[in-house]
């Protein structure tokens, strides 16, 4: 066929191997025809994200009963739409044409993208993927109610049913090797369980020692935990200033409170980020708000005139996760981040104001090897992704089941973390992605921690000292640069491809390794 003229004539033939009437479809009508379903499911799904958004902030105790089926519905809608056998027949039109004759163009993306869902959504069965929403919804509402009181019995049933069903999720898929190859593949495109098991290995090995090495500084000082005690309003109002000046936009967000922190991109100028306060402590509140602003102006500096279409996505969860850790870590616990806030936060906060600023500092980077995930430091962090990982594979592969999963974890924990759990709650209830059906996440917070380092240290390169922008209050560079070499892409290049044009190498861990050792013996002095 001559691929310069952007057009095919074909006779289709339908899943059930019945040939339909031959097709003479321009290609760009197919093309258009694509990106107006696109646009449409788009606002579905802007439907199904306010009312997630909703029932994890403002909903009524009692309303969660008609959440979970009005979720349900709007997911069957969304799967109709998207498993439409024209949408199949739209695609090979358009696959087969000029149009997608340069991979990185708007329009081979959004092909590209389309095709991969399309594929995904129609090889699982209408009735089990609104199931899993349905699972998914009852398990968070459950969860919600049973974290604090670590009431692993109620809540079992439902994380039980949630991963009896994504594991027929992934054999409906389909996986080459494992079954979990299949789910995270969702999340990190491109991606292997055994890819991501020698990435950890290779950055937990390290980072071990460099925790024992910490752990070997005598004397290494201690802020008094009575510093840190805030309240709530004054801790969310500190950390909202903070967000805008580093560059969330306030008239296209929203910030709240829920049980777990996370982001919901409403639509194109509709960004809404949750945190979680501790009065006891400034930052879980605070380095959560950082956080999930991050995630925020990823989603906000993204191609917004292609919303609705794939190219208007983040490359990946990984990627999504890189800029938020970027933001929290590389920027947010900085000595020159802390030289031009902390003024502020001793006006905002009154235990502060017999706080040095060098003490204060070493609090923000304190190494301790917790057992709670979202409170964990830039050292110990993935180590608690490596119990996650482990647990999950083992769920999917059948050789763990959900019942057993509360003394798998305390193994794990005490494996990883050389710590027990004392309940529930700081153990295998601390985090909601189990309980929202979100298995084959947790690798992408490692994967991201791993590009935000070699980010970062590429936008040093290229703009100076970073350090010294901060501590006068100057974040328009990095955000501009960011926005420039990788929201602005969207969905254009797989994550690795991503890493590999932006900073001209493959991913290398050793920018985190060795952005931490650095650090970290200047920070204790151990060097």
């Amino acid at each position: 066929m001559d691929r310069t003229k952007p057009w095919r004539s074909a006779s289709v033939i339908d899943r059930n191997g019945m040939h339909k009437e031959d097709l003479h479809v321009n290609a760009y009508q197919a093309y258009k025809d694509l990106a107006a379903r696109s646009l449409e499911i788009a606002h579905l799904d802007s439907a199904i994200d306010l009312a997630y958004w909703d029932q994890r902030t403002h909903i009524p105790a009692k309303g969660h009963a008609h959440r979970v089926r009005h979720l349900a519905a709007l997911a069957k809608m969304r799967y109709r739409r998207f498993a439409d056998p024209r949408i199949g027949n739209l695609l090979e039109i358009v696959e087969d044409s000029s149009l997608v004759a340069d991979p990185i163009s708007i329009e081979a993306v959004n092909v590209r993208e389309w095709r991969r869902i399309y594929d995904r959504l129609t090889r699982v069965p209408e009735a089990l993927a609104v199931e899993i929403v349905r699972a998914a919804m009852e398990g968070e509402s459950v969860w919600e109610k049973t974290r604090a009181k670590s009431d692993w019995r109620r809540f079992s049933p439902y994380l039980n049913r949630i991963v009896e069903l994504k594991r027929s999720e992934a054999s409906a898929i389909g996986f080459d090797n494992e079954p979990y190859d299949a789910l995270l593949e969702e999340y990190e495109p491109g991606e292997t369980a055994q890819n991501v098991v020698r990435t950890l290995e290779q950055v937990n090995k390290r980072l071990l020692r460099l925790l024992a090495k910490i752990d070997s500084i005598s004397g290494r000082p201690h802020l008094d935990p009575r510093k840190l005690c805030c309240s709530v309003a004054d801790q969310e109002s500190f950390a909202k200033s903070v967000a805008l000046q580093i560059g969330f936009s306030p008239e296209r967000g929203r910030l709240d409170t829920s049980v777990h922190p996370f982001s919901a991109r409403i639509g194109p100028d509709d960004v809404r980020i949750t945190a979680r306060y501790d009065e006891t402590d400034f930052r879980e509140g605070f380095f959560s708000v950082i956080h999930e602003a991050g995630h925020a102006m990823y989603a906000q500096g993204l191609p917004l005139t292609h919303w609705g279409e794939p190219i208007c996505r983040t490359a990946s969860l990984g990627m999504d996760e890189c800029q938020s850790l970027l933001w929290e870590n590389f920027v947010a616990r900085s000595a020159g981040f802390w030289r031009f806030f902390f003024p502020l936060a001793r006006d905002t906060f009154p235990p502060l104001r017999s706080v040095s600023q060098e003490d204060f500092l070493l609090a923000v980077n304190a190494v301790s090897l917790g057992l709670v995930r979202l409170n964990a430091d830039e050292v110990t962090y993935n180590l608690h992704i490596l119990v996650r990982f482990d647990l999950e594979r083992a769920l999917m592969n059948g050789s763990l089941q959900a019942p057993d999963l509360p003394d798998a974890w305390r193994e794990k924990s005490l494996e990883h973390l050389g710590r027990l759990p004392s309940d529930h709650s700081e153990g295998v209830m601390q985090d909601v992605h189990w309980a929202s059906g979100l298995i084959g996440y947790f690798p992408t917070y490692t994967l991201g921690h791993l590009y935000a380092a070699q980010f970062f240290a590429q936008a040093e390169k290229d703009l100076g000292s970073l350090e010294d922008q901060f501590q006068h209050g100057e974040f328009t560079q990095l955000r501009s640069w960011l926005q420039h070499n990788i929201h602005s892409h969207g969905a254009r290049y797989r994550p690795r491809d991503l890493v590999q044009v932006v900073t001209g190498e493959p991913l290398n861990p050793e920018y985190l390794l060795s952005y931490l050792e650095s650090k970290y013996s200047l920070l204790y002095q151990g060097e």
